[in-house]
This record gives structure tokens, C-alpha cells and sequence, in this order.
């Protein structure tokens, strides 16, 4: 670097940054490429295209020459790919700089493609790249793939789902393998491609701020209230914003995880542990300290530039901030489009002292792939950041900011809710019957078994004398948190739909979610993350309503998929929640449960392999894990990858399994989608279509790990399949229907 001013000005952006050039001809990348999806456009037309964009973190004073982009390869009709470079379909795109400090900077290249005929491969290359210590990135063996697939314009996505990815503060994270299982993604991408990559929130574990960060003298002081009113000057904030980046650049360059990046889109929405463990979830009080919402704020300066691809806000919370601020303007107004001028102001004024030496770039438009909250959050003091986006032809997504506007009483504002589905509900309208699935992505799951008995314990007067006992002595401080005092579990369970506080908010939730479906005749799928193991649970209209599961729109599967890297809870945990699994009713027409998903012990009979929960629990799986969805048939000249238009026979032909016998245990198959479900389903493998459950239906995989000690993260796949829905089917049943 040298010390001289830059010979050009960026535009469109607060700060005058570092004021440095490179002058090296090299593009010394800290972090990336990270791929992203963002939406398509022009998607119920013959012409749809993909949209998305690429990242790169580099040292400071670069010039990034543009990303060049180009179809590699087609499907042919008898599967395979034919890597034949595309003249016709190259183009370019510039560098944007997002955000720029005397560490570093982050640029982003929007990207668009065409879907076209059959599914294609696209080549992107930034030119010049090499790491910050020297290795050439864009040689015959580049450090990491620079390819993504999309997937034929009649298709929909192949989808991975996975959370929790990162380990909680103490783990052995060498006696877990690391991140072990991504090596397992690879191999399952190298089969079958995967067309886009949904993070669940905990893409990345922050906890350890606290412990080996620079928040550990204040988690010391022993005194809540002089924690609580401890301030967050500019020296912690810059302490704090260097750990977390440094946390982001590690992780995110880590082995099969950084390859994953680079050519599997993502689509993500945070939780807790992306800011640290049970943000928003302690008291009101103690959550509105400095500390909190200082780290609130530079958590999410890194969430929206590392998992979005978007400058963040130009300046976050201290206690020390100069008088002399400016207006904020790097942030649209609450609606989707930035010519709304009743929307309140943003957050909090500019402070110049982050300024300085500081490049950010104004943020004039939403992309349109997001639902903007109306306001700040309590603790955060910015806008919630919903998702919507379509996954190829049939299948909506989106995701719910389930942690910006959270309290320990509250998870969503109401007037999030309203936006929220209203565009959801216009979206789907506008395909005319087209989309068949929606996918919803709320993080914790909402068809779990309930643990009121546990709150009720822990929060009885018995806790008292043993909380006041660990304030004056430290007597049973691994019960209690080194934040508010609390009991440590308690954050945990108030993060969950079924906790007692969330139960009304839960309930209005599952009713809007039942409308959708039900107005639009489209199947509702649910995932959810968070509790470290696997499980599939439902919704489903009561017995006596006789509707099959191809009919009924309470039927709402909930896929439970976590954790793909953080060890699993105990074994006697997974086995009580397995016993809780009551048939609960959501009201007078729904009940809910978990299915009996898992037939067999992964690996079981295979050396070193030891069982992961007890023989007689079928419900919940204590082992990591990462789910597999894609639609049960092909729709493209029959063929998809050499697969054949119902390559497995033995399914459903149509919409309806009027004949399929009802079980007397709901914990039991409810369709022919769930017959069999476990390794012996056709969709355990996650590679074929089954052509199971309808034309529409869609196939679910659950890949879990075999043996925590194997480095290159074998699994076992458990599957089954969704039916689409035919809503209209029961109409003549009244309002009960």
C-alpha cells in the first residue's frame, strides 16, 4: 500500500474511506468468492432469469477488475452435462464496493442469467486473484470451484437446508471433526447439484466474544447492575467490530464449508448465535444495556455484508458518540419501494468518529426479494430483513426475521406479520396456480414437543434460594448465565414457538400459515433449525374430518434440520423429548405431532458406529445433520440428469390416496409419501426422484452423520414425500373443511 490519495472517488457512499491504493497488480482476496441467490424475475413468463451476486473481501486501496460470467454446460436429454463454453451467453459485471476501513474491503458483483431449456452450469472468474498471503486463486486448480448450477426454466430447485453451523463455547471441536459434514454436501453436489443453499440462522457462532473476545472483562463483573450500565465507547466498539470480523473471515475460509460457498447460492436468515447465544431473548432490562445493543449492532454490520451482499448502516451504537451527527440516509424507508417518504427514520444518527477513514455506500433500493419491517427492532436498531423468492417454476420461498424484533414475550411485530403474508399472498396470486409449493423458513421449529413442564420448573420458587446462593458465592454457576443472571436453559426454551409466552402469537402464526394454503391451494412446507437434531413433525386436520393429506390444507409438514456442525444434546435429552411427543391439538379442527421418522440407528452394525438415541425412539435423531428437498418428478422432456419422469413406479398417480387407511396412531404415516419413511423410502438417498405423492409432490431427504470421528462426514439418509394440495377438494364440508 501507499499512503497517496486515490485518483478516483467512489460514489454514492458516506466516508471517504482510507484513503490508499494497492500497488501490487495482484486482487489480494481475504474472504471469497461467496455466492449468493436472490430472486428470479420475469418468472412466470417463458423467459425467467436468475438473479444473484458474488462477494469478495479484500485488503484495502483495491480496484477489482470486472467478474466475467459464462454457461459452461447444458443438460443434455439423456442426462449429463455437456461443458461446451457459450459464446452468446458471456457478459460482465463490475465491481461495487459496499464498504471499505484501513482493514478492508468488501465489493459485490450483481450477476443475472437466463434459465433456459435444460438445466445449466455457469463459470464465473474475478481476474488477478490471489489470497492475502500470495496463492494464485483463479490457476488450473483454484482454491475454490467458481461454478453454479441452475436449474431448467420447467424446473424448480434442488434444495440443501441446513443451521446451526458452528460450535457452542467449550465444545471439543476436534473430537466432533470440525464442520465435518460439509465434505458430505460436496460429494451429495458432485451427484446431484444443489441449485441454491438456505442457512437457517447460526451460519455462524459468535458465543466465544464473551469468553476469548473482548466482552470477557465485562461478563466477569460479578455485579448485574454495574454490568448492565457498563458503557460501549468506541474502544470496545472497535474491539468488538475486529472480532467479529476476524470470526466471519475464519469461518467462512474453512475448508469444505469456504468450497461449499463459492458455487452452492445461499439464501440466509440469522439467529441468535450469529449475534451471541439468546440475544433478544433475557430480560428487557438487561437486553437494552449498552453492551447489548452495541454488539447488536456490529453483528449485524457483519450479517448484512458477509450473508446479504449489502453495505450495512453507516454507523451503530456507542455510548461515547460525538454531539455533532447527520441524518442517517444509507437506508431506504420501511416500504419495498424507496419512493415511500411516510416511512419514520432509521436507527440512529451518523456518528463521524466511525467515519473516519470509513467508506460505506448508500443504499438507495431494496432489492425486491425483501420484506423490509416497518420499524427498528427493540434491541436492534434496524428494520427486520424477511425474504421472499421463487426457486425455479413451482416453488416459493420465504424466510421470517425471527430475531431483530424479538423479546423474551414477542417473536414478530404484528404489522410484520400483515406485510408479510400480504406479499406473500400477492406473489402467489400472480402465478396463476403455478406455485404449488410454499416453502416457509422460520429457524426454530414450531411442530415440536413442548417443555412448559421444564419452564414451569425452572421458573418455581425452588429456583430462588439456589439463584441467590450463585449472585453471592458462584454456588451452581453452570445452571446460571453470566448475563442477566437467568437460568442458562431458560433462553433457550423462550426462544421456541411452543414456549407458554409465544403460545397466542404461535397459534395466530399457524391460522395465517393455514389460510395461505388454503386460499391458494398451495402446500405449505415448514423448516426449522436450532434444537441440534433431527425430526418431522405436522399439522394435519383432526381424524373425524376425514380429509386425506392430498386434500387438506392443515396438512403442513415441519422439517427439522440441525445442526450440520454443533454436537447434538445428550442422548437422555433426545429420548425425553421422543416421549413427549403428544398428539397436541392446535385447535378444534388441528392436531399436531412428530412422525416416526427414524427406522434404524445411522450406521448401525458398522465398526466404531455407536447407537445415537434409544432403540425405541423413532421421533427425534441426536446426531448433526442437513436436509435435502426437490420435486418428486421431473418436468423436462422427461428427463432430468438421466432421470426418468417417474423413475420409481410404486407411488401415488395422481393427487389423492382416498384409499390409504388412516392410522390410529398419528405418529404414523398419513399418506403414501410417509410409508415407508426412514432408509427403506425411496427418497432416503436424496439423489432420485421418486415420483412419489402427485406430479407436484416434493421429496425430503434428512442426510445424518454415521460417526462423529469420521473427518470426511459420511451420513445415512432418511426419506420420504410431500403430496401437493388440492384445497377445493372438501369444500362441500362447510366451514370445518
Amino acid at each position: 500500500m501507499n499512503g497517496a490519495r486515490a485518483q478516483y472517488e467512489q460514489p454514492n457512499g458516506i466516508g471517504n474511506g482510507p484513503q490508499v491504493l494497492s500497488t501490487t497488480q495482484d486482487l489480494e482476496i481475504i474472504c471469497g468468492p461467496l455466492l449468493n441467490y436472490r430472486r428470479t424475475s420475469s418468472e412466470h413468463t417463458s423467459n425467467p432469469v436468475w438473479h444473484g451476486s458474488v462477494l469478495i473481501v479484500t485488503t484495502p486501496g483495491q480496484r477489482p477488475e470486472p467478474l466475467r460470467i459464462w454457461c459452461a454446460g447444458t443438460a443434455g436429454n439423456g442426462g449429463g452435462m455437456h461443458n461446451e463454453k457459450q459464446g452468446s451467453l458471456e457478459h460482465s459485471s463490475p465491481a461495487i464496493k459496499l464498504f471499505e476501513d484501513p482493514r478492508k474491503a468488501f465489493f459485490n458483483y450483481e450477476i443475472e442469467v437466463p434459465f433456459q431449456e435444460q438445466e445449466s452450469m455457469w463459470q464465473y472468474e474475478i481476474p488477478r486473484m490471489v489470497t492475502a498471503g500470495g496463492i494464485y486463486r483463479n490457476d488450473a486448480n483454484p482454491v475454490k470451484p467458481t461454478r453454479f448450477f441452475v436449474p431448467s426454466k420447467h424446473e424448480s430447485f434442488r434444495i440443501m437446508f441446513h443451521s446451526c453451523n458452528g460450535f457452542s463455547v467449550g465444545t471439543d471441536e476436534d473430537a466432533w471433526s470440525g464442520p465435518a459434514l460439509w465434505a458430505d454436501v460436496l460429494r451429495m453436489h458432485e451427484q446431484q447439484p444443489f441449485h441454491v443453499m438456505i442457512g437457517g440462522g447460526d451460519q455462524i457462532y459468535n458465543d466465544s466474544v464473551r469468553v476469548k473476545g473482548p466482552l470477557k472483562p465485562w461478563t466477569a463483573i460479578a455485579n448485574p447492575k454495574k454490568r448492565r450500565e457498563f458503557p460501549f465507547d468506541s474502544d470496545m466498539r472497535d474491539r468488538c467490530d475486529q472480532y467479529y470480523f476476524d470470526n466471519y473471515t475464519t469461518w467462512y475460509g474453512t475448508d469444505s464449508f469456504a468450497s461449499a460457498n463459492g458455487q452452492i447460492p445461499q439464501v440466509n436468515i440469522w439467529d441468535d448465535h450469529d449475534i451471541i447465544d439468546g440475544f433478544g431473548s433475557y430480560t428487557d432490562h438487561f437486553m437494552k444495556c449498552p453492551v447489548f445493543r452495541g454488539i447488536g449492532g456490529v453483528a449485524h454490520k457483519y450479517y448484512m455484508l458477509f450473508q446479504h451482499h449489502i453495505p450495512p448502516p453507516a454507523s451503530t451504537f456507542t455510548t461515547d458518540a460525538g454531539q455533532n451527527k447527520i441524518g442517517r440516509s444509507s437506508r431506504p424507508g420501511s416500504s419495498n419501494h424507496p419512493s415511500d417518504k411516510t416511512a419514520p427514520s432509521d436507527g440512529l444518527p451518523l456518528d463521524p468518529v466511525q467515519l473516519e477513514s470509513t467508506f460505506v455506500k448508500e443504499l438507495k433500493h431494496e432489492d425486491p426479494s425483501y420484506i423490509i419491517g416497518t420499524r427498528p427492532g427493540p434491541y436492534v436498531e434496524e428494520r427486520s430483513r424477511n425474504i421472499y423468492c421463487q426457486l425455479g417454476k413451482r416453488i416459493a420461498f420465504a424466510g421470517i426475521d425471527a430475531r431483530t424484533e424479538r423479546t423474551r414475550h414477542q417473536i414478530n411485530y404484528p404489522e410484520t406479520y400483515d406485510k408479510f403474508f400480504n406479499h406473500i399472498a400477492s406473489k402467489i396470486a400472480a402465478s396463476n396456480g403455478t406455485i404449488k409449493h410454499f416453502i416457509l423458513l422460520l429457524g426454530v421449529p414450531i411442530a415440536y414437543p413442548r417443555l412448559q413442564w421444564l419452564e414451569n420448573i425452572l421458573q418455581s420458587p425452588i429456583v430462588a434460594p439456589i439463584r441467590f446462593l450463585n449472585k453471592r458465592f458462584g454456588v451452581a454457576g453452570g445452571i446460571f448465565n453470566q448475563f442477566d443472571g437467568g437460568v442458562d436453559l431458560m433462553d433457550d426454551l423462550d426462544d421456541h414457538y411452543t414456549a407458554h409466552q409465544h403460545k397466542k402469537e404461535r397459534k395466530e402464526l399457524m391460522h395465517r400459515i393455514m389460510k395461505l394454503a388454503k386460499d391458494h391451494s398451495v402446500r405449505v412446507t415448514i423448516l426449522g433449525g436450532d434444537v441440534h437434531l433431527a425430526a418431522y413433525g405436522r399439522f394435519y386436520s383432526k381424524p373425524d374430518l376425514g380429509i386425506p393429506a392430498e386434500r387438506d390444507h392443515r396438512y403442513i409438514p415441519n422439517i427439522v434440520s440441525s445442526a450440520i456442525t454443533n454436537k447434538p444434546p445428550p442422548q437422555p435429552v433426545a429420548n425425553l423429548l421422543a416421549r413427549r411427543n403428544k398428539v397436541h391439538h392446535l385447535d378444534h379442527e388441528t392436531d399436531e405431532t412428530l412422525l416416526e421418522f427414524f427406522n434404524k440407528q445411522p450406521g448401525a452394525g458398522e465398526p466404531g458406529v455407536k447407537p445415537k438415541g434409544a432403540p425405541n425412539n423413532h421421533a427425534t435423531m441426536p446426531s448433526r445433520n442437513y436436509a435435502i428437498i426437490c420435486e418428486s418428478h421431473s418436468h423436462t422432456d422427461g428427463h432430468v440428469n438421466g432421470m426418468a419422469n417417474g423413475a420409481v413406479t410404486d407411488g401415488v398417480n395422481g393427487h389423492t390416496s382416498d384409499a390409504f387407511e388412516m392410522p390410529k396412531n398419528p405418529r404414523q404415516p398419513l399418506h403414501k409419501g410417509e410409508e415407508n419413511a426412514g432408509t427403506e423410502h425411496p427418497a432416503a438417498q436424496g439423489l432420485r426422484r421418486t415420483g412419489l405423492a402427485g406430479p407436484d409432490g416434493l421429496d425430503v431427504t434428512i442426510r445424518v452423520e454415521k460417526n462423529p470421528s469420521d473427518r470426511e462426514g459420511h451420513t445415512e439418509g432418511y426419506g420420504l414425500s410431500i403430496p401437493a394440495l388440492d384445497s377445493t377438494g372438501h369444500k362441500g364440508q362447510g366451514e370445518r373443511w
